[in-house]
């Protein structure tokens, strides 16, 4: 039997998966995250500059270098969420998700009937541009597409309950850059508030079987919230990755040249 290989059926398979979000408009970025053996990558529209035209060829990128493309939508609206998964997303990052309203909502854009309401075109990427049979295609999307909710708000981690009872959802990501601010302690992802409603929102949808993804920004980070059953890993930004690499070489090349020079 032929084991499935995209990335909803790896989490379902209990694999810890990590990829970065990624904000530049070149596809080789993505090549190069692929190359360098990230699990996904997560497409921004909500804080890039990133357009459907670009995320079709990001989304070639990924395929061919063998990682998963993902994409988190500029907000909640079917028709943002349909073109995202029509030029061959794997998952939709769906922003701001604060009650059940939201998240059923969202959902149903992700899967076609009868598990959902996604517009129905075979004429896509996302179907071989109907190389691929209709039946296979409707099939095909609706169990490998990951509906990934965030929920950034104290307003979201109180309906937490509610948003868990909804069937379809992929993976409920709990973004603590904007819960931090929902907490009044905007950008102070580790204060003991953000951390504490996070490990409980954690508890509250392992219990339902649900898998939980967050943001993360070390190892150290990865470790904590892998320990605690979080298997979907965001780590960083792709800009803020290219920031890091640069600033260590600056560092330790004028660190190597005042020591020559000393």
């Amino acid at each position: 039997m032929q084991v499935d290989p995209s990335l909803k059926a790896r989490l379902e398979r209990g694999d810890v998966c990590i990829g970065p979000f990624a904000k530049l408009t070149d596809p080789a970025v993505v090549e190069i995250m692929g190359l360098a053996g990230f699990d996904h990558v997560i497409l921004d529209m909500e804080h890039g500059p990133l357009s459907t035209e670009t995320i079709q060829n990001h989304i070639r990128a990924a395929q061919l270098r063998g990682i998963a493309p993902m994409v988190r939508v500029p907000r909640n609206d079917a028709a943002e969420i349909l073109r995202a998964l029509d030029v061959g997303a794997e998952g939709v990052h769906v922003p701001q998700v604060a009650t059940v309203e939201d998240a059923r909502q969202a959902v149903e854009a992700c899967l076609f009937h009868p598990r959902g309401s996604r517009g129905v075109c075979r004429f896509v990427r996302a179907a071989d541009y109907t190389a691929r049979a209709a039946a296979e295609h409707f099939a095909r999307a609706n169990r490998q597409t990951l509906p990934i909710l965030h929920i950034e708000g104290t307003e979201g981690l109180t309906n937490l309950a509610e948003i868990l009872s909804v069937q379809g959802i992929g993976v409920i990501f709990i973004g603590p850059y904007d819960l931090s601010q929902s907490c009044g302690v905007p950008g102070e992802v580790r204060h003991p508030e953000v951390t504490a409603r996070m490990s409980l929102a954690v508890e509250q949808a392992r219990a339902q079987g649900v898998i939980v993804g967050t943001f993360i920004e070390s190892a150290e980070d990865a470790r904590r919230w892998a320990s605690v059953g979080v298997q979907y890993l965001c780590y960083s930004v792709d800009v803020g990755i290219l920031m890091h690499a640069a600033r260590t070489a600056v560092t330790e090349l004028r660190s190597a040249l005042a020591e020559e020079n000393g």
